[in-house]
């Protein structure tokens, strides 16, 4: 009976209560006040026309868009398509004050192999900025779209791009009084999803490894709690912990080799750290309260948690090796689910006022908390790789779903899923090269 209390105390503190279509909508609610406009020319394509398979300058478009902070220009709006940089018209551009576009070739070279070749170009200096030339499979075409977005994006706002990454969640579909629960993986953009695990019983806090190639989680398979680590590409999992009591929250360490979570098996709440190679266990926080939620800084020598030794939930910081826990939040009553962000110097928490639970970041020591997000009940902070965006959930109009807000708060989008409820996004890191 103590464990599921305790268990219900870690729940709230944790939040208040194969093919390539998109099984997400992603909408921006939101953008910058004056997007950037940019020109993304139809890439020419060498083959039969009914034989293209992939439109890459859609891919490139709707990247960039959903961004926030890019305006690509309507195809129909264009004064030319070209293909190849000699046949631009750079005058006819810079007299629609189009300062920057896209263009490019996609050609095949064998069966489903193909070569695609693009160039940003900026018409007021009549140069290019980037391009390059790079073969690619069917299957890998969407990838190198994304890579092209990502390019764009870095070359002009100077932040690196994160198209090309992925994210994990958790779906939860009713069917009569049972619930039925699936951990799945996409594209940032909601294409391409892949269930590694489907479930009667709950799944919770996905943490991806910093290879992408590996997710750890919680699950309540057998009504007990246990954490795994699966491998994404072949589906091979391993049970890392299923010690008496609970076993919560796991964050991977910057090198891969290690796991922070949250074990009871001592009587409290604690943060534990195992070694998942020599499956050695060390114990970090000693304190007779709720220690959960870790969260490694970027490099490894800090762990920050969410503890309610101070009478509320607020969030602390301890060496990755143990010793005294440093607190690190004091505006308002309430702050959890901590997550540093990939620079190290702010986190994003969910940070609760007057009934109200929103995602917010501060700067340990340099002040109040952010509050970025707008509705009243917001979840599970994930930073992106760039650190440029923060995935979270939030009270849509059939229950739970995602959102995303920009770190500078400019940026707002809402990720609906089309069928179900979705939970414990994370925001996975960025992609080995092709």
């Amino acid at each position: 009976m103590r464990n599921v209390l305790v268990l219900s105390l870690l729940l709230a503190l944790s939040g208040i209560v194969q093919s390539a279509r998109a099984v997400i909508d992603i909408t921006v609610t939101e953008g910058v006040e004056k997007p950037l406009p940019i020109a993304i020319v139809p890439f020419g394509w060498s083959g039969p026309a009914e034989s293209q398979p992939i439109f890459m300058e859609s891919t490139i478009s709707n990247d960039l868009a959903r961004s926030g902070r890019f305006a690509p220009m309507d195809a129909k709006d264009m004064p030319q398509a070209p293909t190849e940089f000699a046949a631009v018209n750079f005058k006819d551009w810079r007299m629609l004050g189009m300062q920057n576009l896209v263009i490019g070739t996609l050609r095949e070279t064998g069966p489903d192999v193909y070569e695609v070749e693009f160039r940003l170009l900026n018409s007021f200096s009549g140069s290019q900025l980037a391009g390059f030339r790079v073969p690619a499979t069917r299957k890998q075409l969407r990838r190198t779209a994304h890579r092209v977005a990502d390019i764009v994006f870095e070359k002009l706002t100077g932040v690196r791009g994160a198209f090309d990454t992925r994210i994990a969640y958790v779906t939860v579909k009713k069917a009569g009084q049972e619930s039925h629960y699936s951990l799945q993986v996409a594209d940032a953009d909601g294409f391409n999803p892949q269930v590694l695990l489907e479930s009667t019983e709950p799944l919770m806090s996905p943490a991806w490894a910093p290879d992408g190639k590996r997710l750890a989680y919680v699950s309540f398979e057998g009504r007990t709690t246990s954490i795994y680590v699966q491998d994404i590409i072949n589906g091979q999992r391993q049970k890392v912990a299923a010690n008496p009591g609970i076993n919560s929250a796991p964050a991977f360490s910057p090198d891969g080799k290690r796991l922070a979570l949250t074990l009871s098996m001592g009587g409290d709440p604690e943060i534990y750290v195992l070694n998942l190679e020599t499956r050695g266990l060390y114990q970090v926080t000693h304190d007779r309260s709720i220690d959960t939620e870790p969260s490694w800084s970027p490099d490894g020598t800090r762990i920050a948690f969410t503890s309610d030794r101070g009478g509320g939930p607020q969030i602390y910081e301890v060496n990755a090796q143990g010793g005294p826990a440093k607190r690190l939040s004091f505006e308002g009553p309430y702050n959890a689910r901590p997550r540093f962000s990939p620079d190290g110097r702010s986190l994003a928490v969910v940070h609760g006022q007057d009934r109200r639970y929103q995602i917010g970041v501060f700067a340990p020591g340099q002040g109040g908390v952010d509050i970025l997000s707008k509705s009243r009940l917001d979840e599970s902070p994930s930073f992106a790789p760039n650190g440029s965006m923060i995935i979270y959930t939030t009270v849509g109009a059939h229950g739970s779903e995602l959102a995303a807000v920009s770190t500078d708060g400019r940026v707002h989008q809402r990720l609906a899923l089309q069928e179900g409820e979705v939970q414990e996004p994370a925001w996975g890191p960025f992609l080995l090269s092709q």
